[in-house]
């Protein structure tokens, strides 16, 4: 078997390797469904852009990749569907196996973000805004990549916030 030398690492959740500038395509998982979202090329919005039907691989990474060309993405996140308690589920496992088979197949950074609850956050947020539940199940899954797309972006910047703050702090000490 001949090895396919990639722009990823193992280490799907190092969030703070993503690119900090340029789109990216966020995945909520599901066995029939998948949520798409998109950030803006600063990242500083997200939006829902589509629920997509989740049949074979092949297909499946197809339309991955023509809608990672059409935002021209420079990273692509999956969420990472642990527990309430933070331990693996079945689900964990087979969203780590789809980092992986998008790593070797993708030509872009590949990312899982622990997406916990966002389902129940996105359909929360689309009840709010009185959406039926015809509505509400037919964009629940692209909210939800939202989401997690955010999440992504609020935890890498509170982290780059704190590190610039520890270096004004060291500074301030010299």
């Amino acid at each position: 078997m001949q090895q396919k030398e990639t722009t990823n690492s193992d280490d799907f959740t190092d969030v703070f390797r993503a690119p900090r500038t340029g789109r990216l395509l966020a995945l909520d998982l599901g066995m029939k469904h998948v949520g798409i979202a998109v950030s803006d090329e600063l990242q500083f919005t997200v939006r829902p852009v589509a629920v997509l039907g989740r049949k074979s691989w092949k297909k499946f990474l197809k339309q991955i990749i023509a809608l990672l060309a059409e935002f021209d993405a420079v990273g692509l996140v999956l969420g990472l569907p642990l527990n309430t308690n933070g331990s693996e589920s079945a689900m964990s496992t087979e969203a780590r196996k789809l980092a992986r088979n998008f790593s070797l197949s993708v030509k872009v950074p590949v990312f899982l973000v622990d997406e916990r609850l966002t389902s129940y956050e996105a359909k929360g947020y689309l009840t709010k805004l009185g959406l039926s539940e015809k509505e509400i199940w037919e964009r629940v899954d692209s909210e939800a990549a939202a989401i997690i797309l955010s999440d992504l972006l609020q935890l890498r910047n509170e982290k780059f916030e704190q590190d610039r703050q520890d270096k004004q702090d060291e500074t301030k000490e010299l």
